[in-house]
């Protein structure tokens, strides 16, 4: 591969013209990517047995469809469809999630282990949603911005959250020496 194509393969569009293209291409693979969570977090949260961590991801649940409905927002202040891409990352995110919640471990070294592939998760968005933030308004889509810095806000405090979980709960109880376990 020629060195344009490589990077060209970084994204989902290989014919990308401008930075309008490229804001449209980014905003549709966010937008696979947090369709993507919407059918990801029930299950991570069905496997958490922290009820803090549960809850956490049930409601960053019902935070994830806002951010389907505002990237659909934007798209509508683009005029254009939020459909055709496919978010590769986002699907190799969740399938680690998936390793994670068939992973055979001691619960609490699971829902660490949950909350790792969550940041993960988050940390991809994050810069998914920076990125389109800084396009939008270089392109004067200022409503757009706007609307994409809320979201940026709001992955930032979930992974806040989940930190927050790790080190004042489950972090610790992972670390803890299992009951069944002889002593030496």
């Amino acid at each position: 591969m020629q060195p344009r194509e490589e990077i060209m393969a970084l994204f989902s569009n290989p014919s990308l013209e401008s930075l309008d293209d490229l804001l449209v291409d980014q905003l549709r693979d966010l937008y696979d990517a947090e369709s993507r969570l919407t059918k990801a977090l029930p299950k991570m949260a069905d496997a958490a047995t922290s009820a803090e961590l549960k809850n956490a991801f049930n409601g960053h649940l019902q935070q994830t469809k806002t951010h389907v409905r505002r990237l659909e927002e934007v798209f509508g202040i683009l005029g254009e469809s939020p459909k055709g891409t496919t978010c590769e990352a986002m699907k190799g995110l969740v399938k680690e999630g998936e390793s994670m919640m068939a992973t055979q471990a001691d619960a609490n070294v699971k829902d660490a282990g949950l909350i790792a592939a969550a940041q993960r998760v988050e940390h991809y968005e994050m810069a998914g949603y920076g990125t389109a933030r800084t396009f939008a308004q270089h392109l004067g889509y200022l409503e757009g911005a706007r609307l994409l810095q809320l979201t940026l806000d709001e992955e930032g405090a979930a992974n806040k959250n989940l930190t927050r979980i790790a080190e004042t709960s489950v972090n610790w109880k992972a670390s803890e020496p299992l009951a069944s376990t002889p002593p030496m």
